[in-house]
């Protein structure tokens, strides 16, 4: 498993401060008006803002928020027009980096983003200068601690998913991203312990990164998630656990 998804089940088991909440939140609120926007503001037609949805329930957002989301998305209420941009490039060590970001003006947003990879000794490229490296698929992740492999893959490939890897405490599920909702209902209805169910991008092949390098990556990645423009930040890296737990 990609050493970015490791990233990911550290940063999930850390206490959610305040202003973090805020951020997630506000990352939320424009996936949800972009979703509303694009498919229509009924979740069971739209599985896009479905998925949104499912995501701001399980950080606890209010259903006023979530609701007022739509409504500015399917035009209802007034709201600030975001449009989707991708930046890509290179960070320390040669890993591959993919920015998804929700923007109402991509002329900030690009500085801002350049400014953060210069100072990580980073370097922003060209349009599909990294993206033919991921693939996009469903990424399911359940809880491996109260459930075993085998019901849990059984239930998986039910679904309709193509793998399951365990990554630590967690299974980690794919499928075609058509089937997120297919995989995501038949393991709840099996009563297993889903915690999170996206469209991510997963690469096909990984870099190993060290060191200074690996310290100066992850100072990136973190530095580019928390800002409020971008919604996802997608990595080939491979670095070793205990060099990412002391990052």
């Amino acid at each position: 498993m990609a050493g970015h998804s490791k990233w990911k089940q550290i940063k999930r088991k850390k206490a959610v401060a305040d202003a973090r909440r805020g951020a997630a939140f506000t990352k939320l609120i424009r996936e949800i008006t972009i979703a509303a926007k694009q498919g229509g503001g009924e979740p069971a037609g739209n599985p896009r803002l479905r998925t949104a949805i499912d995501a701001a329930r399980a950080e606890n957002m209010p259903m006023d928020n979530i609701e007022r989301a739509i409504k500015k998305g399917t035009g209802e209420l007034e709201g600030v027009s975001y449009e989707e941009v991708t930046y890509e490039g290179y960070g320390p060590g040669g890993a591959a980096i993919l920015i998804e970001a929700t923007t109402d003006n991509p002329n900030r947003t690009v500085a801002e983003i350049r400014h953060v990879f210069s100072r990580q000794g980073a370097n922003l490229g060209a349009a599909n200068s990294v993206a033919w490296m991921f693939d996009r698929k469903a990424q399911i992740t359940v809880d491996a601690t109260k459930i075993d492999e085998d019901t849990a893959m059984e239930a998986a490939l039910d679904g309709g998913a193509d793998d399951l890897t365990r990554d630590g405490d967690v299974f980690v599920i794919s499928a075609p991203p058509a089937q997120l909702h297919a995989v995501q209902d038949t393991l709840t209805a099996k009563k297993l312990p889903v915690l999170s169910a996206e469209i991510a991008r997963i690469p096909r092949s990984t870099v190993k990164v060290e060191g200074g390098d690996a310290k100066k990556l992850l100072a990136l990645v973190e530095a580019l998630e928390e800002m409020d423009d971008v919604a996802r930040v997608f990595s080939n890296f491979d670095i070793d656990a205990e060099a990412m737990a002391e990052a």
